[in-house]
């Protein structure tokens, strides 16, 4: 299977303007120093990327976007990125991760999948409805003595495209 292209839908992430971006860097650099890491030009430019891209992005979509990082070093970047906590791996209805940075460095979102082509793209519902969600959740999981943390949730069907 061919690796999906970047597609045209508008990004739903908040876009880093210069001020955004230094504070960014900052606790990239902070995540990366307390599991013994350094801040990388590699690194920095992965997270730009991500940044930029504003939805959960496959590793092709990454090398398109910066081709001067080897696929091998793009890889060896994300590891390392989310064992500090700074990038999350995100699954989608296909053979490719997509990758995106952790929420609490963006804002809370959830995905839409497509279950034929797998893109994933960010989604925000309205805040009543994440509260109710939220509220539901925290209730289901109370019932079970299990402790909320978070939730995130991916909606699967067809993208506009493949329907």
């Amino acid at each position: 299977m061919a690796e999906p292209s970047v597609s045209s839908a508008a990004p739903t992430a908040p876009d880093h303007d210069g001020a955004d971006v230094a504070d960014l860097h900052a606790l990239v650099g902070e995540r990366l120093q307390q599991v013994d890491q350094r801040y990388t030009s590699g690194r920095r430019a992965m997270v730009e990327c991500l940044a930029g891209a504003g939805r959960p992005v496959t590793i092709g979509e990454i090398a398109a976007e910066r081709p001067e990082i080897a696929r091998s070093s793009a890889y060896r970047h994300l590891v390392d990125l989310q064992t500090a906590g700074v990038v999350r791996r995100v699954s989608g209805n296909d053979e490719f991760s997509r990758f995106e940075l952790a929420e609490d460095l963006t804002e809370h979102h959830h995905h839409l999948v497509c279950e034929q082509c797998g893109s994933v793209v960010d989604f925000t519902p309205p805040a009543s409805l994440e509260r109710s969600v939220a509220k539901a959740m925290a209730e289901l999981a109370a019932a079970q003595g299990f402790e909320l943390r978070h939730h995130q949730l991916d909606l699967f069907g067809l993208c506009t495209a493949c329907r």
